[in-house]
């Protein structure tokens, strides 16, 4: 096989023309079950153990990632339990504090059910990590960059210190998407994907992906995949794999458009912090210029005290309310009380998620209209607080 680009790799990778007939686009095979000709000789038998479809889109995954293994999934969770399913109660795993709130939901409410158990630490911190590591450790489990607070990990040090103690290392590539960062190449095991977000890229998709570095391992999650179901279907399998074939070209469009939102946010005197791994001030700014080509398309801030972030989204006309990310659209909402909201408030304020804080997915709209949208809000907020501050109206905050 030829040496390609990633941007090449995007169009011509894994399966991308059907064998049968020379398509340009594979077909999807709307099929359950397949004729077999001699037992035991056929390529397909039945769809949940594999579809041509769901073959193109895993084939292409993996060698975006560059791993051996690709496996689609119904949704990011469905991928996520999956992975997890490899192991058995009493083992242990070393997890990061700023995870999506859904993986803590299942984590919290299902994994810790079937004896599975978890010390959270901030994964940034390497003696914190290694200090948490027992005898029934099995495995390292985070997200870099984190939600919502855009934490950057070094990821070939957290490898390392699982290498060394004969450890997993899994990481959730969601935020950033292969065309960002690549933690197989840094010495993770096994990466994840929404791939409703970046990889789908057009709100139009619900899916998961699995990459594992080695056959070995992919040979369990594939035996889980067909055990457990939770498999992508043929129509998503291809939206997913048409979505990922311009994730170069939308790439280019939020990382332009991220950065302008930022050098925006940072001159706006309503805004009291910002998280993003692209400013220059970010503690872990170092990190994510080592490790990731480009800074991603996320951006979190906080209002100043006395400001309604409610206020703000509403008003918002350009910029979409909505829990997602990685879409054409620009996507915005409240983590409190949206994706985080299944994190105890306790929980949540201890990990740096504040009730004033916003997360921003950034679209590839002109970025004329985002700066002016993202000012129709500033504008909105700071009326409802001197109208407030008059008494005209009761806070809101």
């Amino acid at each position: 096989m030829i040496q390609m680009e990633f941007e090449t790799k995007l169009l011509h990778g894994g399966i991308s023309e059907d064998s049968a007939t020379g398509a340009t686009s594979v077909p999807i095979y709307m099929a359950s079950t397949f004729r077999q000709k001699k037992i035991g000789e056929n390529k397909y038998e039945y769809s949940r153990t594999g579809n041509p479809t769901r073959d193109a889109v895993e084939a292409l995954i993996a060698e975006l990632e560059g791993g051996s293994d690709g496996f689609a999934f119904a949704s990011g969770s469905a991928a996520i339990n999956t992975v997890f399913s490899m192991f058995q109660a009493g083992d242990h795993f070393v997890i990061g504090d700023d995870v999506y709130g859904g993986t803590f939901r299942l984590i919290d409410s299902v994994l810790k059910r079937f004896g599975l158990t978890f010390t959270v630490v901030d994964t940034r911190d390497l003696e914190a990590v290694t200090a948490a590591i027992t005898p029934a450790t099995k495995a390292i489990y985070l997200e870099t960059p984190t939600n919502p607070l855009l934490r950057v990990t070094d990821i070939s040090a957290v490898a390392e210190i699982a290498h060394h103690h004969e450890l997993l290392t899994i990481i959730d590539n969601t935020f950033s998407s292969p065309y960002v960062q690549r933690p197989l190449e840094l010495g993770v095991d096994i990466v994840l994907h929404s791939a409703s977000k970046y990889l789908g890229g057009h709100s139009d998709v619900i899916g998961g992906l699995v990459v594992t570095k080695d056959h070995a391992l992919g040979e369990k999650i594939g035996y889980l995949q067909n055990a457990i179901g939770s498999i992508l279907a043929p129509q998503e399998s291809w939206l997913l794999q048409r979505g990922m074939k311009t994730l170069a070209l939308r790439m280019r469009a939020h990382l332009a458009n991220a950065e302008a939102v930022f050098n925006f946010l940072k001159n706006e005197p309503a805004v009291a912090k910002i998280y993003y791994p692209g400013d220059p001030d970010n503690p872990d700014y170092a990190v994510a210029k080592k490790q990731m080509h480009g800074f991603g398309a996320m951006i979190s801030f906080e209002l100043q005290d006395g400001l309604n972030p409610e206020t703000f989204v509403e008003n918002l006309q350009v910029i979409t309310l909505a829990e997602s990310l990685g879409a054409l659209e620009s996507l915005i909402e409240i983590p409190a009380l949206m994706t985080h909201g299944a994190i105890p408030r306790e929980t949540r304020l201890k990990n740096g998620i504040k009730d004033e804080l916003i997360r921003l997915s950034v679209g590839v709209e002109d970025q004329r209209d985002l700066l002016a949208d993202l000012t129709r809000g500033f504008q909105s907020v700071k009326e409802q607080a001197d109208d407030v501050a008059n008494g005209k109206v009761h806070s809101q905050a």
